[in-house]
């Protein structure tokens, strides 16, 4: 069969690799790719949110699959015009992907349907929402209500940073259109941990655990970036937490979209904070995680389709997950500077130290080929992960084989997965 993936990150650079490994597959298209996507697949100069192209070109060479990886198009609604043109489609629809594409839009459903988060309040004007702060209990968490590339959160500890927050989400419109809305949420603590999951509309499988590090600087201090790096599984997502979540969180989310006439067929990824009263969800995004797919994916024995076209026909139900029984982490490479500014097209070397070597991968996220070979072309430059048979063999490969690798202005965390230290 043939399968196109859209989008262009580490995200579906790992969900390409997993595609390939299908005896199902015969030839993977990318819209429109990376360097590294480009090993694997043919990547055709179609941008992910060019869905008349995207809906052209899968008629045209007649795509069995089309599997969306990012956040946009989801959120722009890809998957109904597919599917409006007879082609067959992984991932939620328009009214679904909402759960993602509006904070305000899932803290009220949850709200709703009881199922446990952060006490919240919806705003539509900046006055309200700084009136509302002068009663407030510090410190807060104010979320951008629309996509905002995983930055439009800010954590404030005093009332002037949170005022201040709110002229930089509604008036100074630093997240564009995403801050024409604004959520203000209590500030909740506890170790955060990630669960990915396959959804049908109606049954829920999860995926393993895993744990993201937002901040760019080691310590989690710095800006809030897209992910520096991650590892799976998490030692704190214990067999008590995961009982809680199936009860009161995973099959309640599907059974309230149900309810809401928005059936969820694709990817939930669910962000939980683990606090002292409990698991609580965070936020929710519509897709495969960047960089937890990274992790993830190359941990889990199913064939990626076989999963997606069951998810897509609503036989879920008959699917068994399986993962290895090890671990895996990703250290992000970056440019220095991100995630404000930074040079691009810069050369890359060292990229085949990872050919044949098995239980190493190199993620690629902001590349480019050129005639003179692969240069950095973003922020997030390379996913460089590494399984073990624990997190710290895991983690030990990791930095080993991010060493590999240089370019120039090369900068990543080095403290990514410190915190299986403390188990």
């Amino acid at each position: 069969m043939k399968v196109l993936i859209v989008g262009s990150g580490g995200r579906e650079h790992a969900i390409a690799l997993s595609v390939a490994k299908s005896a199902k597959v015969d030839k993977i298209y990318c819209a429109p790719g990376n360097a590294g996507i480009g090993q694997i697949a043919e990547c055709v100069p179609i941008g992910a949110m060019e869905f008349d192209k995207l809906v052209a070109f899968a008629g045209e060479q007649e795509i069995d699959l089309t599997i969306v990886g990012m956040d946009d198009p989801l959120v722009g609604g890809l998957v109904d015009e597919m599917e409006a043109a007879g082609l067959r489609v992984f991932g939620p629809r328009k009214n679904a992907a909402i759960l993602e594409g509006s904070k305000a839009f899932s803290k009220d459903l949850m709200k709703k349907y009881h199922i446990p988060t952060a006490a919240y309040e919806n705003f539509d004007d900046a006055g309200s929402a700084l009136e509302y702060l002068e009663t407030a209990k510090m410190p807060v968490v104010l979320k951008a209500d629309g996509l905002a590339l995983g930055k439009g959160v800010l954590i404030c500890q005093t009332l002037e940073e949170a005022k201040e927050g709110v002229r930089t989400i509604m008036e100074d419109k630093k997240f564009g259109e995403a801050g024409n809305r604004m959520v203000v949420e209590e500030f909740m603590t506890g170790r955060e941990v990630s669960v990915l999951s396959f959804v049908d509309g109606k049954t829920i499988r999860i995926m393993s655990s895993a744990q993201d590090h937002k901040r760019a600087l080691d310590g989690d201090q710095g800006l809030n970036t897209g992910g520096m790096g991650t590892f799976s599984p998490s030692p704190f997502y214990t067999e008590e937490v995961d009982a809680f979540c199936h009860k009161y969180i995973y099959q309640a989310t599907v059974d309230a979209m149900a309810a809401e006439g928005r059936p969820f067929k694709g990817v939930i990824f669910f962000g939980l904070m683990l606090t002292q009263d409990g698991p609580r969800v965070l936020e929710y995004n519509a897709r495969f995680g960047d960089p937890e797919a990274q992790v993830v994916l190359p941990r889990m024995r199913n064939d990626m389709i076989e999963v997606a076209e069951a998810c897509i026909d609503g036989t879920l139900d008959q699917i068994e997950l399986q993962f290895e029984d090890n671990a895996a982490v990703c250290v992000v490479l970056a440019s220095e500077g991100y995630p404000v500014s930074y040079e691009k097209g810069l050369p890359i070397k060292g990229l085949e130290c990872f050919e044949d070597k098995e239980g190493y991968y190199c993620f690629h996220a902001g590349t480019k080929q050129t005639e003179d070979g692969i240069v950095t072309n973003g922020g997030r430059v390379l996913g460089i992960t590494a399984k073990g048979a624990d997190l710290k063999e895991a983690r030990a490969n990791a930095y080993k084989a991010a060493q590999w690798v240089t370019f120039d202005n090369k900068y990543m965390r080095n403290d990514i997965g410190k915190a299986i230290d403390e188990v």
